[in-house]
């Protein structure tokens, strides 16, 4: 299966982007909304628009795929499928890719599957004088230049506003399986080879393991030799998340759960840094060094303000 648009249809549909973000007022691109709030909410008056949409190019050989950054990520998601692929991005529903990667939170499978800013190869965006740019390249190995995706990732439109990315794909596991059971989190991370998702939750511990038939099935074996047994998912996820290396040990011991108002129900997404609880909390405060940096980066790359005006990167937890 391969998917190809034109140059020029591209070229086209960037460029009315680009044309409609213009250079002038306060502007955000709106996607899914199912993040609109992460890292506060756009000023009153900010213009809003979209993102182009839809598959641009896709050759399952290359293990990468050009979208829109307007496109839903369950679309992206049932292409890839099609021929046995996927990408690093959680498939939210009505979540837009653009929106995914702007908002970077990684999704459950972290651990085994890496960070979703590994997934960004090329990204083509408007920056604050409406101008198109270009950063990374359509390469996996690509190692020229400045690191311009991953700085976008997580940005929250406040450094450029994407419109078009080319994302690495890998292939489907042939089977994956979640087991669940009272275990010591800590020590079946260290017994199994490559989990892909541990949850705890201070009294179960869930575990994801995905790959070839029998490697999961000997790692299923060594999970159940410590306590645990096949269920059919994870467990719900609670909403708001947090860094989990705020958490004293008192907060997370199964025998003294989180007083009331600080977690609620939570869920400890082990080995990545995070946690997940019923309750917001206030982000931690950022090293004043990387406040500097990003005050200075907002500075180069938007001096006016006008790109999702009202939301900072420094407020995402």
């Amino acid at each position: 299966m391969g998917v190809a648009v034109t140059p020029a249809e591209v070229a086209t549909s960037v460029s009315s982007f680009a044309a409609e973000v213009g250079p002038t007022d306060p502007v955000a691109v709106v996607g899914g909304r199912t993040h609109w709030e992460v890292g506060g909410r756009c000023e009153d008056g900010t213009r809003l628009v979209s993102a182009p949409t839809g598959v641009r190019s896709f050759d399952p050989a290359d293990m990468t795929i050009r979208v829109g950054a307007g496109t839903p990520v369950s679309e992206l998601d049932a292409v890839l499928a099609e021929v046995g692929q996927r990408a690093n991005l959680p498939v939210v529903p009505n979540a837009t890719v653009g929106g995914v990667l702007a908002v970077g939170h990684d999704d459950l499978f972290a651990l085994g599957r890496g960070r979703l800013r590994d997934t960004l190869l090329e990204a083509v965006y408007v920056n604050d004088d409406g101008d198109v740019v270009t950063a990374g390249g359509p390469t996996v190995k690509n190692v020229s230049g400045f690191d311009l995706c991953r700085l976008l990732v997580g940005s929250l439109g406040t450094l450029g506003l994407l419109a078009e990315v080319i994302l690495r794909t890998w292939p489907r596991a042939a089977t994956e399986q979640w087991l669940a059971g009272p275990a010591d989190p800590v020590e079946l991370r260290r017994r199994l080879f490559a989990p892909t998702c541990i949850l705890w939750n201070g009294h179960t511990v869930w575990v994801h393991l995905e790959g070839h038939e029998d490697d999961v099935e000997a790692e299923a074996r060594r999970a159940r030799s410590l306590g645990c047994e096949r269920v059919d998912g994870p467990p719900p996820v609670p909403r708001y998340r947090r860094v989990a290396t705020a958490l004293s040990p008192e907060e997370l011991a199964p025998e003294k759960p989180p007083a009331d108002g600080q977690l609620g129900e939570y869920l400890v997404q082990v080995g990545t840094g995070w946690a997940y609880g019923d309750h917001p909390a206030p982000p931690p405060d950022p090293d004043p060094a990387v406040v500097a940096l990003h005050r200075r980066l907002k500075a180069a790359f938007d001096p006016r303000g006008r790109l999702n005006p009202g939301r900072d990167p420094l407020e995402v937890t």
